[in-house]
């Protein structure tokens, strides 16, 4: 059944492209660490005429009329971000967890104030201070990194840099650590610098959702995230604060940073955030952290060094030198099987950030397919044969072939192995 007929008939290129792409990720084994899978519903949503709507401003305070329905649409996600996390205020108009960053930050920080969060290539994110970024460059900053050696954060470390260089924001949060933060020793050392604490937890929030990984949000003046990730929804951001700097925040967001807000993909995190609030997400995340383990076993048997040795939530960081090769290399080679992740540095890391000594691999999206540990078992020997037949192209095709075997028992969602046929 074809349920795009009309793009098909009006734009026949960006169809076969979107064909192709379906056909990609049904093929393969994604497990690069901020992709998921979303649920039909959440599809719908995002697809809808919802899209038609333009609506500045909030719900019954909008800059044009004919609100009335999108106003619902997104009071009902404010109200479930607060019921999923337990927070105080929620602003669901970001449109990605940059924006969601930097409207945050800006509601608390004038140009030229200091900001710290964790450094990029210790498993930070670019929006915490990095200097090609925005905000590394409005901003004067510092950051903290992990003990190298066992690539874990020191919180005493933490506390001597905090004290050392009194910033106005601590940033708490990141995008390839893959051990658990305590965000109340975070809070503590915060509160110790007269610091307000934001907390990014884009990577982890589907595991807090499911009661799999701590909150931060009990600890931290502001908490960030994206709706995809782990938490399944749609391509998005939004902002969890205290009462008392929700006013800013919103203003941040609007007018501040963003115009109109995107309300089909808003009542895409609504569905998103209606999802996890049923009991067997909480199996979900339980499970994607468990698969992660199960994954991380079978490397580090097959004598693959990981970063900390191991992990707490959904992904991993796998250090390659002993392997003599590149994050770039893998990458590219696992890339030719099927198996899809991404190069990354790890801590120390002697190579340029387009070549790296490491790989990032996360568990999410297969979980959503249905894979279990065994299935993660089996992922590992087939990435580590991969890597050592690397230069054979007939050893290569072979495993391939498997790739598409493995994942063609675990098929996407109805929607998706419809649209491919």
């Amino acid at each position: 059944m074809n349920r795009r007929p009309h793009l098909e008939e009006t734009d026949p290129i960006v169809y076969a492209l979107i064909q192709r792409e379906i056909a990609r990720q049904e093929d393969g084994l994604e497990l690069i660490a901020s992709e998921n899978f979303t649920s039909p519903a959440i599809l719908e949503a995002v697809g809808s005429e919802l899209t038609n709507k333009y609506a500045e401003g909030y719900p019954r305070k909008r800059y044009y009329g004919g609100c009335e329905v999108v106003d619902e649409i997104e009071q009902l996600a404010i109200d479930r971000a607060i019921e999923l996390f337990g927070a105080e205020r929620a602003n669901v108009q970001p449109h990605s967890g940059a924006q969601a960053n930097f409207a945050a930050y800006m509601a608390v920080l004038q140009a030229g104030d200091r900001l710290m969060g964790m450094e990029l290539s210790h498993g930070g994110h670019l929006t915490h201070g990095s200097p090609v970024n925005v905000s590394g460059r409005l901003f004067e900053v510092s950051q903290y990194g992990v003990d190298e050696a066992t690539g874990l954060l020191d919180m005493d470390r933490v506390r001597e840099a905090v004290r050392a260089f009194r910033p106005k924001l601590l940033i708490a949060g990141a995008s390839a650590y893959p051990r658990v933060i305590d965000w109340a020793a975070f809070a503590d050392i915060a509160r110790e610098s007269d610091a307000v604490l934001l907390v990014d937890m884009a990577h982890y929030s589907g595991l807090v959702a499911g009661d799999a990984y701590p909150s931060p949000v009990p600890h931290a003046d502001i908490v960030t995230s994206t709706t995809h990730k782990t938490l399944r929804g749609p391509r998005g951001g939004f902002i969890l604060s205290r009462e008392s700097l929700g006013k800013a925040i919103d203003k941040q967001v609007f007018p501040g940073t963003q115009g109109g807000p995107l309300e089909h993909v808003i009542a895409g995190k609504a569905v998103a955030f209606g999802e996890a609030l049923k009991p067997e997400f909480k199996t979900y995340a339980v499970q994607v952290i468990r698969n992660a383990r199960a994954l991380g076993e079978a490397l580090a048997e097959r004598g693959y060094h990981l970063v900390s040795g191991g992990t707490d939530s959904h992904l991993l960081l796998v250090d390659l030198r002993s392997k003599e090769l590149t994050g770039k290399a893998a990458q590219e080679t696992l890339d030719g099987v099927g198996i899809h992740l991404n190069k990354n540095t790890i801590p120390g890391d002697p190579r340029s950030p387009f070549v790296t000594s490491g790989v990032r691999v996360g568990t999410a999206a297969l979980t959503t397919r249905g894979m279990a540990e065994s299935e993660m078992q089996r992922i590992g020997e087939l990435m580590d044969r991969a890597l050592r037949e690397r230069e054979n192209a007939t050893a290569l095709e072979r495993i391939r072939g498997e790739v598409r075997e493995l994942a063609a028992a675990f098929p996407l969602s109805p929607v998706s192995a419809a649209a491919a046929n």
